[in-house]
Formats: C-alpha cells, structure tokens, sequence
C-alpha cells in the first residue's frame, strides 16, 4: 500500500520533508515512527489524514501521516 508521511520541523533534518512509502498491509503509525528512527521521547502530534492518531492505529493505503515534534521555547 502507498501512504504519504509529512515529518515537521526537527524530525526533518537528515530525513525529508515528504515522502511517498510503501508499505505492508497491516503496518502501524507506530512501525513507521520506528523505522524512521524518529525518537519516541521528542514525539509530539500525529496526525492521520488530519485526525490526531494513536501509534497502534492501522494504517490504509492512500493515508496521510504527518509526525510532529514537540515543541519547545518559552
């Protein structure tokens, strides 16, 4: 299946800014978080096709995902 993933701010740098993956059926928002290596403690807001999502959310081939950092400052 093709699933489009957004990665915002930090968890771009090294990486993309979008990219079209293809996957298992079956596959989780949080198998693509991990083979990403996008580090689980600075994980802010994931969103599915413009809903937040839990990682354990299954995903469907033509989804959006799009990986948020936390967000720091003051």
């Amino acid at each position: 299946m093709q699933v489009k993933v957004k990665l915002f701010a930090t968890f771009r740098k090294g990486r993309f800014k979008e990219k079209e993956m293809e996957l298992e059926d079956g596959c989780t928002i949080g198998w693509v978080i991990d083979h990403l290596r996008l580090p689980r403690r600075e994980l802010g807001v994931v969103f599915l096709n413009g809903l937040s999502a839990a990682d354990t959310k299954q995903l469907q081939d033509g989804d959006t995902l799009s990986i948020f950092p936390m967000v720091g400052g003051g």
